[in-house]
């Protein structure tokens, strides 16, 4: 029996480690990873821009890569098909990409086929399925143990060889708020996958894109592409801190802004609107959005949010606490007796 190897929390916390390695800075590091999208959207242009840029060592949107030998399983095409969209994509290309029409299956010596590349090309960093069914076996077994299997198999030999291994899947058609819980299959896909990669038309006869983006060590992100003479090209990246900003309300930005300078604001609604210029939110709003904010992206800024209740009105207090930790940032009510004294109002009301 193999003994268990394990690691002491001492030595783990004070020995540094090798930070994860990408093969695409940012996006796609060593692991295994799915790229999803629906049937013709593009998918296989996008994986040969990428396999190609690796094989040269050059940026794709800016993004650096690691330049090493590349394997592209086209098990959908043949070379006449990729040879054309070679032509259309570059004029130059070199002998560290290599292309593959057929495989084995994953569980009837695909791994064999791959060490033995392996091998062959030990400067391999990037291998793209395409597309994962292709290597699956071709029963009816779609449990959730089935699909973790597989992946795991492929995951595995991932991790082994210090490579990053995508594998093109498809995406289901009924749709859903959250784009990475279409992913065809069952959880064990995307539960084992490290990285999951959503491409997503608004419709099939739009030109632009959004690549959605997550995993264990990549943050959320999202790209909006325009494909364009057989490319896709970057229009737009944000980062999961720009698209909170995003969805944050205006007004929160501008109260943020408004504290800059300030360490203690106190009025009313009202006269937190007119000192914000904003006209377009009523009174009674704002202090719901307060409220909605106070313990995200007003704690972020360290900024403090209180009511104080008067004899004729509330007061907001608005704090720029720069040692947040002094606060428990919890709402508080106040029931004022005069100008100068605050007590608290009655906790059982």
């Amino acid at each position: 029996m193999k003994e268990l190897e394990t690691i002491d929390a001492e030595t783990l916390l004070y020995n540094p480690l090798k930070e994860t390695e990408f093969i695409v800075d940012e996006i796609i590091p060593i692991g295994f990873h799915l790229f999803c999208g629906a049937s013709k959207i593009g998918k296989s242009w996008l994986m040969l821009k990428i396999c190609l840029q690796v094989s040269k060592g050059e940026p794709i949107w800016e993004l650096k890569t690691k330049e090493s030998d590349v394997l592209y399983l086209c098990l959908e095409d043949t070379l006449a098909r990729i040879q054309n969209r070679l032509f259309k994509i570059t004029n130059e290309a070199n002998n560290k990409l290599h292309f593959a029409i057929s495989t084995n299956k994953i569980s009837n010596g695909l791994i064999e086929q791959l060490e033995c590349y392996i091998k062959k090309y030990p400067q391999t960093r990037l291998i793209v399925i395409d597309t994962l069914q292709k290597v699956r076996n071709t029963n009816n077994d779609i449990s959730y143990a089935s699909d973790y299997g597989d992946i795991s198999i492929l995951k595995d030999f991932a991790d082994k060889n210090k490579i990053a291994i995508i594998a093109v899947h498809h995406i289901r058609k009924q749709g859903d708020n959250d784009v990475f819980n279409r992913v065809s299959g069952t959880n064990g896909i995307m539960g084992s996958s490290d990285t999951t990669f959503i491409l997503e038309k608004k419709s099939r006869t739009e030109s632009t894109a959004t690549l959605y983006i997550t995993g264990r060590d990549v943050e959320y992100q999202e790209f909006v592409l325009r494909f364009n003479n057989c490319d896709w090209e970057l229009i737009n990246r944000a980062n999961q801190k720009e698209l909170e900003i995003r969805e944050t309300p205006t007004v929160i930005l501008n109260i943020i802004d408004f504290m800059q300078d300030k360490r203690e604001w106190k009025g009313s609604a009202t006269e937190l609107l007119k000192e914000l210029e904003e006209k377009e939110i009523a009174p009674t709003v704002i202090t719901k959005i307060l409220n909605e904010y106070h313990y995200t992206k007003l704690k972020e800024s360290k900024i403090t949010y209180d009511i104080v209740r008067s004899r004729n009105s509330r007061q907001i207090i608005l704090r720029n606490d720069d040692n947040s930790d002094k606060s428990d940032n919890k709402l508080k009510f106040y029931n004022e007796n005069d100008d100068n004294e605050e007590t608290p109002r009655n906790q059982g009301m």
